[in-house]
């Protein structure tokens, strides 16, 4: 299979991420990937399959409004095989992650999300003290015409202080158990593709964790 990106388009964004445990990468789908996604999302939508989402882990998951207000739609390769190409690409980078950054990787999780108009989530990190096996997040947005009165903008509290906007096929790649953010409220319909890189496959252990 040829590689989606050049060995130095990779270790560009590769060496930004080690650097700053976070990198943005702009136009990050291939255009036939970008309309497979979005389409997919679409008919998720139409379906109702996206639910309210939860926080915590295996038996203690509920949930808390006053944190997060998103809904979301979990996505696997069993279950959605027309998404191949989409984790394709994403072996292509937990390989590239694996070897220039040296980290351990065994498998990916994602899901579709939606944040509603005033949809937010406060200030967090994605890596769980419970379930420590998410190494690198990555988001890519699938809002066109976004512009900064929309709201929505990832808010980066540490190791930086940023906000990021979630414009159209940006991708934001960052450490999971050092990059505490949020995402701000929504004054629009804001969608994103949004999973993590794990050192482990997810289900592994007990009750999954």
């Amino acid at each position: 299979m040829q590689p989606y990106y050049s060995a130095e388009q990779w270790a560009c964004w590769l060496d930004q991420l080690a650097e700053d445990s976070l990198v943005v990468m702009e136009d990050f789908l291939p255009a036939s990937i970008l309309t497979l996604v979005d389409d997919f999302f679409d008919v998720q939508l139409a379906e109702g399959a996206l639910a309210p989402a939860k926080i915590g882990t295996a038996f203690e998951e509920q949930r808390l409004a006053e944190i997060r207000s998103d809904f979301i739609c979990w996505i696997d390769q069993m279950q959605h095989p027309q998404l191949n190409p989409f984790f394709e690409l994403i072996e292509e980078l937990k390989g590239l992650v694996a070897q220039e950054l040296f980290l351990s990787l065994e498998g990916f999780e994602f899901h579709l999300a939606q944040y509603p108009p005033g949809g937010f989530y406060k200030p967090h990190l994605d890596q769980f003290k419970a379930r420590n096996n998410r190494m690198l997040s990555l988001v890519i947005y699938l809002n066109r015409n976004w512009i900064p009165e929309h709201g929505g903008q990832l808010r980066i509290h540490e190791p930086v202080c940023k906000d990021i906007e979630p414009v159209f096929n940006r991708a934001v790649l960052f450490r999971s158990d050092l990059v505490l953010h949020e995402v701000l409220p929504a004054h629009k319909t804001r969608k994103s593709l949004t999973g993590w890189l794990l050192k482990r496959p997810s289900g592994v252990g007990l009750f999954g964790v």
